[in-house]
C-alpha cells in the first residue's frame, strides 16, 4: 500500500526546518520541498513525517501520512490548502 503525505488544514503544504534537517536539505526559509504530488510518496519524506509527527509540519501545515490501497489511481485534491487523497475519475 503506497503511503502519501498530505496537509490536513487550510493553509499550504510545508515542511518545518527540523524536517528539512532530517531529510538532509538546506533550509530554504519556506519549507516547500516535496510540494508536488509525485514527491509525496517519497519513502524518505514519509519516514520523516512518521518520525517527527507534528514537528514535521511547517507554519501553515498539519501534515499526515495516509495509506492508499494498491492499484488505485489516486490524486491529491486541494481545497484552500486542505488536502485529501481521492481516486482519479475516468474520462469516457
Amino acid at each position: 500500500m503506497p503511503k502519501v503525505v498530505v496537509n490536513r488544514c487550510f493553509g499550504s503544504f510545508g515542511l518545518s526546518e527540523e524536517a528539512y534537517k532530517e531529510l538532509g536539505l538546506a533550509w530554504d526559509g519556506y519549507g516547500y520541498a516535496y510540494n508536488e504530488d509525485e514527491k509525496r510518496t517519497d519513502p524518505k519524506l514519509v519516514a520523516v513525517v512518521e518520525k517527527l509527527g507534528e514537528r514535521a509540519s511547517g507554519q501553515l501545515s498539519n501534515l499526515e501520512v495516509v495509506s492508499v490501497p494498491d492499484g488505485v489511481n489516486w490524486e491529491i485534491d486541494n481545497y484552500d490548502g486542505q488536502e485529501t487523497v481521492r481516486e482519479r475519475s475516468r474520462s469516457w
